[in-house]
């Protein structure tokens, strides 16, 4: 099967985002407002804290807000990094929200030129050649893609501001590529299937060839061949990711829909021809205020834009379109009624996960 080397003008379509309201689907001005809310109790408070920190010596001791003066909030680094994302993703869409003000105060203080200067170092320090990687550094993309296709001057501003970090995470990703003899086929942050369909729709925005070069490669080398994902091995107790899905979303932005097709009955053949949902339930979380348990929100929103893109990724008509569609609203019925904040351990990340469901983050070919 051969996966098909697409030029710039099809990688600028396949990253294609809504570009209004409109186009967004079902996600109102309350419930972005409600999203927003999350992300901006988060981006600035900087405890409690989790952080990725190698200690060489006693020098390296220091509060969050000096080590990540921009993403020091929401707990760890990349919750930071897509709860920004978030707030740009929301105020590109509604620029004149009640929360829009509140949005870009936010966004100002954390991306200037000093503090992005000072992440940007912390990057390139000796002994973090894997930090916030894949997962992280995929996000800090996303947040610069989100910035690029804003045709605002001050998201413009702030995207020129971000460039050097941008840049950084870009190369350190290319690093690894070529180094990595295995994919990472896990529910969290390490898996990298879905790291990969992050970073090539970033570098579809950037007209980045060498990345694309570099996913194609990984996806032949991980991927193209695989079959009967043991999907009902799925859920571990804190995914929230699956590595089967995820898999499938990422390769249908690799493969053309006939060969797509193909592809996907070999690597999913239980998914139903006959409509129904009950192939694949939403996972059940029995502790909100646990942070790993609460994951589990976190996997039925992942799994309902996945199994959306992986729907969008098939011929017009194909049989197995109405049971993913009908299997992603069930999950997206039963995840977002839980994005409220209540609980920290899942406030401070989740907003994100059910903004890039709601407001259709599935490019296209």
């Amino acid at each position: 099967m051969k996966i098909p080397t697409l030029g710039l003008a099809v990688a600028l379509a396949c990253t294609s985002l809504p570009t209004t309201a409109a186009e967004m689907g079902p996600v109102d001005i309350a419930a972005a407002g409600r999203f927003s809310e999350l992300a901006l109790k988060c981006v600035h408070q900087e405890y409690p804290n989790k952080i990725a920190h190698t200690l060489a010596s006693d020098a390296d001791v220091h509060p969050p807000r000096e080590l990540f003066p921009a993403f020091h909030g929401c707990y760890d680094w990349h919750s930071a990094v897509h709860g920004h994302w978030l707030l740009v993703r929301l105020v590109r869409h509604f620029p004149d929200a009640p929360f829009a003000p509140a949005a870009r105060a936010a966004l100002a203080r954390s991306l200037t030129p000093q503090n992005i200067a000072a992440e940007t170092t912390y990057l390139q320090r000796a002994g973090r050649a894997s930090f916030e990687r894949p997962y992280g550094l995929a996000w800090l993309l996303q947040l610069s893609a989100e910035l690029r296709g804003w045709n605002d001057p001050q998201s413009q501003e702030w995207a020129r501001t971000l460039a050097p970090l941008e840049a950084e995470a870009a190369a350190r990703i290319k690093r690894w590529l070529p180094d990595l003899t295995y994919p990472i086929r896990v529910g969290e942050h390490d898996q990298t299937a879905f790291a990969f369909g992050l970073l090539w729709d970033w570098a579809g925005v950037a007209g980045d060839t060498e990345m694309r070069r570099l996913l194609d490669d990984a996806a032949r080398r991980f991927y193209v061949a695989d079959k009967n994902c043991p999907l009902n091995y799925e859920p571990s107790g804190q995914d929230f990711l699956s590595p089967c899905l995820a898999e499938a979303d990422f390769m249908r932005r690799m493969l053309d829909p006939v060969n797509y097709s193909r592809w996907l009955a070999t690597f999913l053949p239980g998914i139903p021809k006959d409509g129904r949902a009950n192939w694949l339930t939403p996972a059940i979380v029995t502790n909100r205020s646990d942070p790993k348990l609460a994951h589990l929100d976190g996997l039925n929103l992942s799994r309902a834009w996945m199994l959306e893109g992986i729907a969008r990724g098939l011929p017009p008509g194909d049989r197995r379109i109405a049971a993913l569609r009908a299997t992603a609203k069930q999950h997206r019925d039963a995840a977002l009624p839980q994005v409220t904040g209540e609980h920290y351990e899942g406030g401070h990340w989740l907003g994100t996960f059910a903004v890039y469901l709601v407001t259709g983050s599935i490019p296209t070919k």
